[in-house]
């Protein structure tokens, strides 16, 4: 697989200057409106962990690579960089870049988030170790986490040798590695700026630094945020628009009002409204990277037992769902690996390369389902089925399961309500579920950026699945220096992992949106951040 290389839709409209009333009419050409219905939860890299916070995060800060207007992986404050000829040294080279308060960026800024994501046990600290970069004695001080002293964080595989050279050391090969620099984790932390700051870092735009496209000047938490051009960014002549203004949690109804208006340039809208603007030249339906699944629960009794898991499998018609209820650009899911994310070394895409593993079968379902009230010695199954309601679709998407799965003779579903921050970091996190709807994006073009959730050790392996098979594969493919050898290990993991059904692929998500006529330049990424306002021009 081609390294630095990642699969992304460019959302780029090439008709006129002006725009008709009713299609996001406006004579601002110098701001960009952007609608979305999630908030921006935090602006500290080291920390948060979502696709919002990391939108407004990447539009004011570039890492070691970044992307141009076509998603592909390009220098950004690393003007160049030599790999040894083993592959596990990278030196790059940094640019004359500067801090938005003036500073110099420097090698040392790296190195510092870099520990600082450990220190602060974020989220994505992982992302640092075997399950991601692979940086040399990673994994032994993330297991260390915020009891990790500063002698020891200091062998931590990344050195500043001078201002302007990172020196990264890898426990193995990693071939998509130049394209993970661009993801918001391994930004870079102006050490001065955080620390004068204190507890007060990244909770305000006074408290907030950058060295990207724009600044962040306003931020209302669930409401607004406002970014303008940062004068002092190394690129500032690819920046055309002057400001991007950030309207948050804007239910998809409102968002659409707003775009016809004229009050917004671009705004998310869910299934409900798709019928209304489907075969407009505003409307854009998209294929996302991201997999809508179900986690079942290993811990919590009924979900652990595989008959019961392939009956819900196949009791829902995954076709049905994309095509007359989410109506958005998702597509039915075939296994754990979405379509379009990776290919392999020959140039296969992995998903038509590793085949099809869900189908919809009310008949296999009710077998499975009988076999399982069998083993489990009772007539009636219940399950309780646990989503979000601030997480549209997923709400829609509950409640067409809850339909499939009720249809099946002897199974009935409790739904649980609630919202995503309490579903991921309470219930999930502590195992307070028995069947969850979730999502996952990708971070990276690689299959392992799935099948990783899946190891025993992985923190996002909610359900507490384990499989000394699957478990043994993904070490066999980290360590595997053979491409080819790595790819097959890497289709079989994927084998072993849907024959047991720990997780249920249901859909890869899509996302329909209104776009006014003049917006050109708006990068969707299918991998890492989902928006990059840096090339947007409005004419």
């Amino acid at each position: 697989m081609k390294t630095g290389k990642t699969v992304k839709v460019l959302l780029a409209l090439t008709t006129a200057a002006g725009m008709l009333a009713g299609c996001g009419s406006k004579t601002d050409t110098d701001t960009f409106r952007f609608a979305n219905d999630t908030d921006i939860v935090g602006m500290d890299s080291t920390v948060v962990d979502d696709a919002m916070s990391f939108n407004a995060i990447t539009a004011i800060t570039d890492g070691l690579t970044t992307v141009d207007v076509k998603g592909n992986t390009i220098p950004g404050i690393a003007k160049s960089w030599d790999v040894s000829n083993n592959g596990l040294t990278y030196t790059f080279h940094l640019r004359d870049a500067k801090w938005a308060n003036g500073d110099d960026v420097t090698a040392q800024d790296f190195v510092y988030s870099w520990h600082r994501i450990i220190k602060n046990a974020g989220n994505y600290a992982y992302m640092l170790g075997s399950e991601g970069a692979s940086i040399k004695n990673a994994d032994s001080l993330i297991d260390l986490g915020t009891t990790a002293t500063d002698e020891q964080l200091n062998t931590l595989g990344i050195k500043a040798t001078d201002d302007k050279t990172v020196v990264v050391d890898l426990e193995k090969n990693v071939p998509y590695f130049v394209g993970l620099m661009s993801f918001p984790c391994y930004f870079p932390q102006n050490q001065k700026f955080v620390e004068k700051c204190g507890k007060n870092y990244a909770t305000k735009p006074e408290y907030i630094l950058g060295n990207g496209a724009y600044k962040m000047t306003k931020w209302i938490k669930g409401n607004k945020a406002t970014f303008t051009k940062n004068d002092k960014y190394y690129d500032a002549k690819s920046v055309k628009t002057k400001n991007i203004e950030m309207y948050l949690v804007q239910d998809p109804k409102t968002a659409a009002q707003n775009f016809d208006n004229g009050k917004v340039d671009y705004a998310t809208i869910n299934s409900t409204l798709v019928d209304k603007y489907k075969g407009k030249d505003t409307f854009k339906a998209i294929r996302e990277g991201y997999l809508a699944y179900l986690i079942c629960n290993f811990k919590a009794g009924t979900t652990a037992n595989k008959n019961l898991r392939h009956a819900l499998s196949y009791a829902i018609n995954r076709k049905d769902l994309c095509d007359n209820i989410l109506k958005d650009g998702s597509q039915p899911a075939t296994g754990f690996v979405p379509a379009q994310l990776c290919k392999s070394p020959s140039g296969k895409d992995f998903r038509e390369e590793s085949g099809k593993y869900v189908d919809y079968d009310v008949k296999k379902a009710q077998e499975y389902l009988d076999a399982a009230k069998k083993e489990l010695g009772t007539d009636t199954i219940t399950v309780d089925l646990l989503y979000g309601t601030d997480e549209s679709p997923m709400d829609t998407f509950a409640e067409y399961l809850q339909g499939s799965f009720t249809k099946l003779k002897g199974l009935k579903v409790n739904m649980v309500a609630t919202v995503k921050k309490d579903r991921i970091y309470n219930r999930e996190a502590s195992g307070n579920f028995q069947i969850a709807c979730t999502r996952w994006a990708p971070d990276y073009a690689d299959p392992t950026t799935f099948l990783n959730v899946l190891a025993s050790s992985n923190s996002n392996n909610y359900g507490k699945w384990e499989n000394a098979q699957y478990n043994s594969l993904l070490k066999q493919a980290q360590n595997e220096t053979d491409v080819n050898k790595r790819w097959n290990e890497l289709l079989e993991a994927e084998k072993v992992m849907m024959d047991d059904m720990p997780n249920i692929p249901v859909v890869q998500t899509g996302t329909a949106a209104l776009q006014a006529k003049n917006v050109k330049g708006l990068v969707h990424n299918t991998v890492s951040t989902p928006y990059v306002f840096k090339y947007v021009t409005l004419k």
